[in-house]
């Protein structure tokens, strides 16, 4: 399967579009794939958007355990493929287990040994199930994750949402090399 939308050629960018470009291929991600392909389309957007991506991704008081394991949490509740196949990897050599990964993938509650991975668990189904989070889940998130923390989880919520979305909508296919595990 293709996307929707062909990526940009970075020979054919304008100027604008190419400074995007060069700020994210010569940034963490080492290059602009999957939804960051197709914001670059609108580059007011890439760059907005990118900007909080990275902020995100690499620069949240969570660590990358737990940033990551809210990551997979959007990436199943949405079923974006791009976004599991991307991050898995990435999770488990962060430090989650195996074993909670198969369970979110497989739409089942993690059976959790951390307290702060049962947290963000928590407090990410009920803000997706609810649309809000409830006094006790919020007072557990927050001792967990401190203040800071759950500013960080709101905001990464919100931005991978934004990436799913652009995922499902432009039919982003899993990267090359790698096998959906998604079902719809």
């Amino acid at each position: 399967m293709t996307a929707r939308i062909a990526d940009l050629d970075p020979d054919q960018l304008s100027e604008e579009q190419k400074v995007i470009y060069d700020t994210i291929a010569n940034g963490p991600r080492k290059g602009v794939r999957g939804p960051l392909a197709v914001w670059l389309h609108r580059p007011g957007l890439a760059r907005t958007a990118q900007a909080l991506g990275q902020y995100c991704r690499y620069e949240t008081s969570l660590e990358p355990r737990l940033s990551e394991l809210a990551i997979l949490i959007l990436g199943r509740y949405w079923s974006a493929g791009y976004e599991w196949a991307a991050h898995k990897p990435i999770a488990l050599n962060a430090g989650l287990s195996e074993a909670v990964v198969n369970a979110i993938r497989d739409g089942q509650a993690p059976a959790f040994d951390q307290h702060d991975e049962a947290a963000v668990y928590a407090f990410l189904t009920e803000l997706l199930r609810n649309h809000k989070v409830s006094p006790s889940v919020f007072a557990f998130a927050e001792s967990m994750l401190g203040k800071d923390g759950v500013v960080d989880l709101t905001g990464i919520a919100g931005y991978y949402t934004l990436i799913s979305m652009t995922i499902n909508v432009f039919e982003i296919p899993v990267p090359e090399g790698a096998i959906s595990e998604m079902e719809d």
